[in-house]
């Protein structure tokens, strides 16, 4: 699956040159190719296009036309995420984009590019509450569940683990914010202490002088809202080589397999991270068997939502038979009960049923998709450590 991603961006510009099959309908894939997730973006991209080249396989859409993915780089950069959604629905005319990745790249791709266009966007791993409140026509889902939740689940989890006092440190965006209030909230109804409760810029060379004074509040344990391949590195690994904090905390932005080859897994011990997790069963089995197939690992982060998130803009073209303004309303009859169960790889069975009319059901790798009034669904979150060069669960979180 790793091929895909190699030379994707030179792909987009021959394809803006005329060299695409004028049958083939354009999906757009916006990720975090550059910035501070760019380690992530490749497996997501990947399991989206394996979604893509199942459908390819097995049929195509509608009377065989065959799915082109057009790769744009957010960056995880609003205003990257912003032009970049522009140039694929204005310029490329992608039927629906997957993406972005980072929640900021994704509100301004909403707003700038496929709200106005009436063209819908799932995101396959945008987290902050900020994306509930879109105004956005019923044009705007996500196949990952929200930090209202994620926050709340990893401060149950703690507090059921005995932890103690807690200092917050938390990147000063969309996803950093909402993912620290929403934990610090649950924190507090819980019984637990937030000590002290902090943003913090991206970039810096050095965040000591924060981690000193985040340290004075007594507090043994950090929680780092922020994205293991960027500014949560630094301040991780800052705040270990100055011993300021006996434990450590992260959200799914954190849950980086680079933090293990920069700071050493003896050296990460005390440090643990809430993620979202695939519900198990036969949907999640069939896309682990199709992914290592694929040359991918199944156990990259948002990879199931990735997939996912392919699948069901696919499912939503071909049940509103390429009407782009019906896509939000087929990819609601698609996802949500009642239905005939459709389960990842199988999209011949899909596309017979909607052609003879029979209600499906799309049952996903990452869970079930019934989205709520907002594009929003339900998740399973589990709470990981690191073990050798990646993590293991140590337990589910309600």
């Amino acid at each position: 699956m790793k091929r895909h991603l190699a030379g994707a961006l030179g792909a987009l510009v021959a394809l803006g040159a005329g060299g695409a099959d004028a049958q083939a309908v354009k999906f757009g894939l916006l990720g975090g190719v550059s910035g501070p997730i760019a380690a992530l973006a490749p497996a997501i991209i990947d399991a989206s296009r394996l979604a893509f080249d199942e459908v390819n396989a097995q049929g195509g859409l509608l009377d065989g036309r065959q799915i082109e993915a057009v790769v744009g780089d957010a960056g995880c950069n609003p205003q990257s995420g912003g032009d970049a959604a522009s140039k694929l629905v204005n310029v490329e005319g992608a039927a629906a984009i997957v993406g972005a990745h980072c929640s900021g790249a994704t509100l301004a791709a909403a707003n700038t590019a496929t709200i106005p266009a009436g063209r819908i966007l799932i995101s396959p791993a945008s987290t902050s509450p900020a994306v509930t409140a879109l105004e956005d026509g019923d044009t705007v889902f996500r196949t990952v569940p929200s930090d209202d939740y994620q926050g709340a689940a990893l401060a149950r989890a703690l507090k059921a683990q005995g932890y103690g006092p807690v200092a917050v440190t938390y990147l000063n965006n969309d996803y950093g914010k909402g993912l620290a209030e929403a934990f610090r909230a649950e924190y507090a109804a819980q019984g637990g202490e937030v000590a002290v409760f902090a943003a913090h810029e991206e970039g810096k060379a050095s965040y000591r002088a924060e981690l000193a004074e985040l340290s004075r509040s007594g507090a043994d344990t950090l929680a780092i809202f922020d994205y293991g391949d960027g500014s949560g590195l630094t301040i991780l690994r800052q705040a270990l080589e100055n011993g300021f904090f006996e434990r450590f905390v992260g959200g799914d932005g954190m849950k980086a397999e680079n933090i293990i080859g920069e700071l050493g897994a003896e050296n990460l011990t005390s440090f643990v991270a809430s993620s979202p997790t695939g519900e198990g069963g036969e949907a999640l089995e069939r896309f682990n068997a199709a992914t290592v197939a694929a040359g991918g690992d199944p156990n990259a982060i948002f990879a199931t939502s990735g997939y996912d998130a392919g699948m069901l803009v696919a499912l939503a073209f071909e049940h509103a038979g390429g009407d782009l303004a019906k896509m939000g309303a087929s990819l609601r009859a698609v996802a949500g009960a009642p239905g005939e169960p459709i389960l990842p790889g199988e999209w011949a069975k899909a596309k017979g049923l909607i052609a003879a009319g029979t209600d499906i059901d799309y049952k996903g790798a990452a869970g079930d998709m019934e989205f709520d009034a907002n594009g929003d669904v339900p998740g399973a979150y589990a709470l990981f450590k690191v073990e050798g060069d990646g993590f293991a669960v140590i337990s589910a979180i309600e």
